[in-house]
């Protein structure tokens, strides 16, 4: 039983600046890969940022040159930071980790409960 709790979503203008967490815990595992997707409504969930466990990063298009994936591993936390922000950046975004049990190595994968980010024009 892995659990994601995320926060630091929010209202911003147009060209500020947030910051989202997303914390690990429950069940003694390694994490494979973690990363943030998104979804507006009427759209389709896309990729947003995703690190893998040896720091390989890759981004949506859409969000490359503005936003950066890192990752506290004492915390087993993932952080996104996201710059000038635009007004379609505004959906909700959810963190997602990949992983096996520590022990059993059963894979498992685990979806946060969304966070909405807003941006205003």
């Amino acid at each position: 039983q892995v659990q994601l709790v995320e926060s630091g979503g929010g209202l911003v203008q147009a060209g500020g600046s947030l910051r989202l967490s997303c914390a690990a815990s429950g069940s003694i595992f390694s994490i494979l890969n973690m990363g943030w997707y998104r979804q507006a409504p009427g759209k389709q969930r896309e990729l947003v940022a995703a690190i893998t466990s040896g720091g390989t990063t890759n981004y949506g298009d859409s969000v490359k040159g503005r936003f950066t994936i890192s990752t506290d591993n004492a915390k087993n936390t993932v952080y996104v930071q996201m710059n000038s922000l635009k007004p379609e950046d505004t959906a909700v975004y959810y963190c997602n980790v990949d992983g096996v049990v520590v022990g059993t190595l059963e894979p498992f994968v685990s979806w946060g409960q969304g966070t909405q980010v807003t941006v205003s024009s």
